[in-house]
């Protein structure tokens, strides 16, 4: 879609300019800044001459940058053995030509319930480095950047630079199951597990709920633990995808499946 309010583009190059002003709007891949009329934009502020590394390794963690393509972190997961970033984006109701354009960061800021790279980072307990207005930084899970379907708990001036997922999480093993109403729809939950080298097991519930939903276990838990950590959930909801009692029915079943999977 055009943007016909826009009168201005500049591209950043450093974190001076990515200081907005009135009417500007940050532009990373512009997949959900081009969907819609934005009548209140009138410049744009690209992300991309920045820069920023797409995936950089270290011993510690995986750092995938705000900007990296959903295609390019795909394309990692095939070269380095974690289908879990191929699964995520198949989660994503979304081309792969979309997948070509749209960013990481993109997805997990805008917020969506059912965002698809939100599901992969929370799976493996990635923390988000926000660059913040004052010229410093701060981290946070990622799992807390959502704080509904489609607020997030940025502040002004903030800006997603990366998420750093740890080591310990890529060496687990990781399961994503998704369930929608329709064989090509949206996914109306989405249940991710994982079992660490220790023994410990983590469960996310993403999609079926407004905000992403983490349960921890010293050990794989029993069926009767888990479906009561994941039923107790909060924050089930009804939209035309599916009704709040649906998707707590089929998390708990995608949960047990998920469960027998990493026995």
């Amino acid at each position: 879609m055009d943007l016909n309010t826009v009168t201005s583009y500049r591209r950043a190059a450093s974190r001076a300019d990515l200081a907005l002003a009135p009417g500007e709007a940050l532009l990373a891949g512009g997949t959900w800044l081009f969907s819609e009329p934005m009548p209140d934009v009138t410049g744009l502020v690209d992300l991309q001459t920045m820069g920023w590394p797409d995936i950089e390794e270290t011993d510690g963690r995986l750092r995938i940058a705000a900007t990296c393509t959903i295609a390019r972190l795909v394309a990692y997961g095939e070269e380095h053995g974690i289908p879990l970033f191929g699964e995520a984006a198949n989660a994503l109701l979304a081309s792969f030509k979309i997948w070509q354009t749209a960013t990481v960061g993109g997805n997990i800021v805008r917020a969506y319930a059912a965002a698809a790279m939100t599901s992969m980072a929370v799976a493996l307990d990635a923390d988000a480095i926000v660059y913040t207005p004052d010229g410093g930084e701060r981290r946070l899970p990622v799992a807390e950047i959502p704080t509904g379907d489609g607020t997030n708990s940025l502040g002004p001036g903030d800006v997603l630079r990366a998420i750093d997922i740890p080591a310990r999480a890529l060496r687990s093993r990781a399961v994503l199951r998704k369930e929608a109403l329709a064989d090509h729809g949206r996914s109306g939950a989405v249940v991710t597990g994982r079992v660490d080298a220790d023994g410990s097991a983590t469960f996310a519930i993403t999609a079926a709920t407004l905000t992403p939903q983490v349960r921890r276990f010293d050990a794989l838990p029993d069926p009767g633990s888990l479906a009561h950590a994941v039923g107790s959930a909060d924050g089930w909801y009804t939209d035309p995808l599916g009704s709040a009692d649906w998707r707590r029915a089929i998390s708990l079943v995608l949960a047990e499946r998920i469960r027998e999977v990493l026995r």
